[in-house]
C-alpha cells in the first residue's frame, strides 16, 4: 500500500512538472508592420468644452482602426502592435483577420526614455564620456551607476563616486543596457497558429486624449436682417502618436458612455542636473508663439502646433466672407448621432490642434430680438436687453445642416470692416429646428421691473388672461410694472419671458401674452425713442379654480 502511495504521488509529481514546463515554453515574438491604412473618429467629451482646447485636459475620446500585415509562424506567438495611441484602453482592442483566436491581450505601457533607460542600466557597466572644450580631448571612464534620485550618481570602477554633470565639463553616458520598455506604446497579443500565414489584420481601439469641437463665424448684415455663416471643426490630439494620412472624422451628440479612468503612459521622472546654472540668452523659450500652417489649396483646414498647452481657435471672418467654394466636412447619419466625415485625408499629428472647414452658408434669413428675462415680484434696475438674431436650420433659410454644438463670433460691419461685437454659446441644433445667435447686449434699449404697490388687491382694469376665471383678489401678488425705453432711432421688436416660480401662474396682464419655450411671454414693438408699459399680476394655481 505505501508503494502505491508513493506511486501516485510520483505521477502526480511528474505531470505538473511536464505542464509547468509545457507552459513555460517561451513563444515567439513577432513584430506587426506599420499601419498601411488609419481612420480617426474622434467623439466629444461627454461633460461639454468651453471655448477651447486644453491639450493636458482633453476629456473626449477616439476610436482608432489601423490596417497592418503580419507574418505569423505555426505554433505559439506574441504580436506585437507598435505605435499605438497612449490612452489606448486594451480591453476594447478588436484584432480581427488572424487565422487563428487571441489567448491574450497586453499592453505595454513603459515607454523608452532616458528615465527608462537610467533605470534599467543601475548594477551595468557603463562609461561616463567627459570631453574637454579647451583641447577637444573625450576620456572614456568606465564605471556604474548607483542612483539616480534627485541626480544621476556615477561611480567609477577606481571607486570615486561623482553626480552627472557637476564637473563643469560637457559629459554624457555610454551605456549597452537591457530594458523591455519600448519606443513607442505598444499592444501585444498572444496567439496559437496551425501553421505559417502572412495577414492582412485590422486593428480598432478606444483612445483617450482627443476632443473636438466647433467654431462658428457668423458676420451680421447691416442692416440685421442677413447673416453669413462659416464654422470650422477644431481636432485636438494629446497623444505622444501620430495618426498620419488618415481618414478623419468627429461625432456629434451626447454619448451614452461610462468615463473610466485609464492609467497615462509612463513617460518616466526627469533626470535632475542641476550642479551649475545652464541656462543663457540664447537657449529656446519653452512656450514659443503658435503660427498658423498656410492654408492649402483654398483653405481646406488649419493646422496649429502644440507650441502651447491651450488654444482658442481664431475666428476666420475673412474666410467665411470670402465666397470660395472650399471642400468642407460631410455629415452622416450614425443612429441617434451625427457623424461628420473629412472627404479628403488628412493627418492627426502628435499634440496638434487642427481645424477643418464645417460649412459655409450666406445670406442667411434672420429676424433681429431684443429680449430679457424677466422674474415676477422682484423689483430691478435698468438693463439692458439682449440682442438676438433668430432664424430656422431649413433650406429655405439656406441651412439644412445639424449643427453641432460650440461657440459663435459674431461681427458686424462697420465702414465695410467685420468687427467683433459678440461671443456666445450654441447648442446642437436639429434640421428644422428654430434657434438664435446671441450678439450680445444693446446698451440702447432697456427695461426696468417694479412692484406699484405690495398691499394692493385686485385692480379691476387688469384684464384676466386667458384660461383664468373668478379670481380671488387675497390670493394674488402685487401688481408688476415693466418698463421698456428704446433710444434707437428706429422701432424695435421685444420680446420678453417671465420665469414663474413652482406652481404660480400668470392670472392678469394689460397685454396679452404667449407661451415661448414653456414661459408666458410677451411680445411688443417699442416705437424708436419711445417708452413701453406692461403691467401684471401672478398667482398661485393651487387657489385657482378650473375652467370647465
Amino acid at each position: 500500500m505505501r508503494r502505491l502511495v508513493y506511486l501516485c504521488l510520483f505521477l502526480a509529481t511528474g505531470l505538473t512538472s511536464l505542464s509547468a514546463t509545457a507552459d513555460n515554453i517561451p513563444s515567439k515574438v513577432v513584430q506587426a508592420g506599420a499601419a498601411t491604412d488609419r481612420s480617426v473618429t474622434v467623439y466629444r467629451s461627454p461633460y461639454g468644452v468651453s471655448g477651447s482646447l486644453d491639450l493636458d485636459g482633453l476629456g473626449g475620446f477616439a476610436l482608432v482602426t489601423e490596417t497592418r500585415t503580419v507574418s505569423i509562424p505555426a505554433g505559439e506567438s506574441r504580436i506585437r502592435f507598435e505605435g499605438v495611441a497612449d490612452g489606448i484602453q486594451p480591453e476594447s482592442a478588436i484584432i480581427t483577420g488572424l487565422p487563428t483566436g487571441i489567448l491574450e491581450k497586453n499592453h505595454d505601457a513603459e515607454v523608452l526614455s532616458p528615465a527608462a533607460l537610467v533605470k534599467a542600466t543601475f548594477g551595468r557597466s557603463t562609461w561616463l564620456v567627459r570631453t574637454n572644450p579647451k583641447t577637444g580631448k573625450v576620456t572614456d571612464i568606465a564605471g556604474t551607476l548607483v542612483s539616480d534620485s534627485d541626480g544621476v550618481v556615477f561611480k567609477s570602477a577606481a571607486g570615486e563616486i561623482e553626480a552627472l554633470r557637476c564637473s563643469g565639463l560637457p559629459e554624457t553616458f555610454h551605456f549597452d543596457a537591457a530594458t523591455d520598455a519600448t519606443a513607442t506604446p505598444t499592444l501585444s497579443a498572444l496567439i496559437r497558429s496551425p501553421g505559417p500565414a502572412t495577414a492582412t489584420v485590422n486593428l480598432s481601439y478606444l483612445t483617450r486624449g482627443f476632443d473636438w469641437l466647433a467654431n462658428y463665424v457668423a458676420i451680421v448684415s447691416p442692416d440685421s436682417t442677413t447673416v453669413d455663416l462659416g464654422a470650422w471643426v477644431t481636432l485636438a490630439n494629446s497623444n505622444s502618436v501620430s495618426f498620419p494620412d488618415a481618414h478623419a472624422q468627429v461625432v456629434a451628440g451626447r454619448l451614452n458612455r461610462v468615463s473610466e479612468e485609464v492609467e497615462p503612459v509612463d513617460p518616466g521622472a526627469e533626470i535632475l542636473a542641476q550642479c551649475w546654472p545652464r541656462g543663457s540668452t540664447s537657449d529656446t523659450p519653452s512656450d514659443p508663439s503658435i503660427d498658423a500652417a498656410t492654408p492649402l489649396d483654398g483653405w481646406e483646414y488649419v493646422t496649429v502646433t502644440a507650441a502651447r498647452k491651450m488654444m482658442a481657435p481664431m475666428p476666420m471672418f475673412a474666410v467665411a466672407r470670402a465666397g470660395v467654394v472650399a471642400m468642407a466636412v460631410e455629415q452622416e447619419q450614425l443612429g441617434d448621432l451625427k457623424l461628420y466625415r473629412v472627404p479628403w485625408r488628412t493627418s492627426v499629428t502628435s499634440r496638434q490642434i487642427k481645424q477643418v472647414r464645417l460649412l459655409d452658408r450666406q445670406a442667411i434669413p434672420v429676424k433681429l430680438i431684443y429680449s430679457a428675462a424677466i422674474t415676477p415680484n422682484l423689483d430691478s434696475a435698468a438693463v439692458p436687453l439682449r440682442k438676438v438674431l433668430r432664424t430656422r436650420n431649413d433650406r429655405a433659410h439656406h441651412l439644412a445642416l445639424p449643427l453641432p454644438s460650440g461657440r459663435v463670433a459674431a461681427f458686424y460691419e462697420h465702414g465695410g470692416t467685420p468687427l467683433l461685437v459678440s461671443e456666445a454659446p450654441l447648442r446642437d441644433v436639429a434640421v428644422d429646428e428654430e434657434f438664435e445667435l446671441d450678439t450680445g447686449e444693446a446698451v440702447d434699449v432697456e427695461v426696468t421691473a417694479t412692484i406699484e404697490d405690495r398691499k394692493v388687491k385686485l385692480e379691476k382694469e387688469l384684464p384676466l388672461v386667458p384660461g383664468v376665471v373668478n379670481l380671488r383678489s387675497t390670493e394674488v401678488s402685487a401688481v408688476n410694472r415693466i418698463e421698456i425705453n428704446n433710444a434707437r432711432a428706429v422701432a424695435t421688436f421685444v420680446e420678453l419671458s417671465l420665469l414663474l416660480a413652482d406652481g404660480t401662474r400668470l392670472v392678469q396682464a394689460d397685454l396679452p401674452p404667449g407661451v415661448r419655450n414653456g414661459h408666458p411671454t410677451f411680445t411688443l414693438t417699442v416705437p424708436a425713442g419711445g417708452t413701453a408699459i406692461i403691467r401684471y399680476r401672478t398667482g398661485h394655481t393651487s387657489y385657482l379654480p378650473v375652467s370647465p
